[in-house]
């Protein structure tokens, strides 16, 4: 059975998911820089459970529901703090390189960021919700291979209202791993994005760098090592599935 290859480039665009007949389809999120690949580690280094949410509000009524999850989140990529949360420190930001095994191991983790949060909850109304990152990325194609899909939508967070180069091309290299099975079918937009990615191939450390969200963490002292280790392609060999009640646990292949 074919499959229909979609790409979601703009908040624009997976804001109208909602409303959309979502039940048959499975999505997978990017948000390379750095949502969804704090959350791959997350999972990698024995959290129990992601649970995502839009905004600072929805982080503290989970909390109020979860009290032992750890806060998690950022606004313009720092850590959210009390000024934003009114009085409540979040217990960490949005950097991969914080959820280490000693943090977060056997944790549910409440996390709230710009975009990827975002992005997530518009895909609830899915068949399946994955998330995606250049950490996990042979592994969550090799699950979406194996399973008879009908509709594939990748979904790129963007940064603010605009499209982030990053996920556009991590979502193009997926679509690379798919073109050699001919069931995929490729839409207009899924070749956009296979054609952005073969022109950034050849380096793409590099044309990533060269991205706002990359240039943002770069200037950074503190967070641009986040950069090279988001780009860890294939670093994890994990599959994180997001279920009806909204939480992202590590799924079994």
């Amino acid at each position: 059975m074919s499959c229909q290859v979609e790409i979601l480039f703009t908040p624009a665009e997976f804001r109208e998911l909602p409303a959309a007949k979502l039940t048959g389809t499975t999505c997978v999120v990017f948000d390379v820089l750095r949502a969804t690949s704090t959350f791959i580690t997350a999972l990698a280094n024995g959290a129990h459970a992601i649970i995502p949410v839009a905004t600072i509000a929805e982080a503290l009524a989970a909390k109020q529901i979860f009290p032992d999850a750890l806060l998690a989140g950022e606004r313009n990529g720092l850590r959210i703090g009390a000024s934003q949360s009114g009085g409540v420190e979040f217990d960490l930001g949005n950097s991969p390189r914080e959820f280490l095994p000693a943090r977060v191991a056997g944790r549910t983790i409440i996390s709230t960021t710009t975009n990827g949060t975002r992005a997530l909850r518009a895909c609830a109304a899915a068949g399946r919700v994955l998330a995606g990152s250049w950490l996990n990325l042979a592994a969550t194609c090799d699950y979406v291979i194996q399973r008879n899909i009908q509709r594939l939508l990748l979904v790129c967070a963007g940064t603010g209202e605009d499209l982030a180069l990053e996920d556009a091309f991590a979502a193009g290299n997926f679509c690379d791993l798919l073109a050699t099975h001919p069931r995929f079918e490729f839409s207009d937009s899924a070749r956009v994005g296979l054609k952005l990615f073969h022109a950034a191939s050849a380096d793409l450390t590099t044309e990533v760098k060269s991205a706002a969200n990359a240039r943002r963490l770069l200037a950074n002292a503190a967070l641009r090592d986040d950069l090279e280790f988001c780009l860890g392609v294939n670093r994890f060999p994990i599959i994180a599935g997001m279920d009806a009640s909204g939480k992202i646990t590590r799924l079994s292949e």
